[in-house]
């Protein structure tokens, strides 16, 4: 399967799109890509529009997908790990809870870094059910209201996140569930990190 992307794309939007969501400086795409600075900014101003073979090769390694095609105006896959998911007692990204790799669309992959494997369904109110695939950005902050992955301690939980005063709410979206409050005492002792945000789900019936 190949999601359309129709538009030719220059080699500054892909090198800004990178720069933006990982914020590094022209400097730090240099060292990353060993090229000199110069050479790195005239990518970023549009200057430069072609690579030599091997420098697109370094560039699709290290945006994570192949940028031959995609600015010869070509329709790409590309792919997210998925990772599994459980309760308590685990370790979101040891290796055994790697569980392959799915396609997505381009978006998918410039917004978010993984699909997790949900199990439960609290959250079935919003359409994340049992055996969802959800697409997450890795992050440790979300505005209330955004659903969220969180850790607890060592249990790893996909909640909606409300901030009331100086509470932390954990909202479920199904009536079965009850809601969990966190003092500040308690985030910090737990602890509780938000360790991604939710961006958009895939269910199979």
């Amino acid at each position: 399967m190949h999601f359309p992307y129709n538009k030719d794309m220059e080699l500054k939007e892909i090198i800004r799109e990178y720069k933006n969501k990982t914020g590094i400086s022209d400097s730090e795409l240099a060292r990353r890509m060993g090229v000199d600075r110069s050479t790195a900014m005239r990518w970023s101003s549009g200057s430069v529009k072609r690579l030599s073979a091997e420098t697109m090769e370094k560039l699709s390694s290290l945006v994570g997908y192949n940028v031959e095609p995609l600015l010869k105006g070509m329709d790409i896959a590309v792919r997210l790990p998925v990772l599994g998911y459980v309760k308590a007692g685990y370790d979101l990204f040891a290796q055994e809870n790697y569980l392959g790799e799915e396609e997505a669309s381009l978006a998918d992959r410039r917004q978010g870094d993984y699909y997790l494997k949900v199990t439960g369904d609290s959250m079935s109110g919003v359409g994340i059910m049992d055996g969802s695939l959800v697409l997450v950005r890795q992050c440790s902050q979300v505005e209330s209201g955004r659903i969220a992955v969180l850790l607890i301690g060592d249990e790893v939980t996909v909640k909606r996140v409300l901030y009331k005063g100086n509470m932390l709410i954990l909202e479920a979206a199904n009536p079965e569930y009850e809601n969990r409050y966190f003092t500040p005492k308690e985030i910090r002792t737990l602890p509780v990190q938000i360790i991604g945000q939710v961006l958009a789900c895939r269910t199979t019936f």
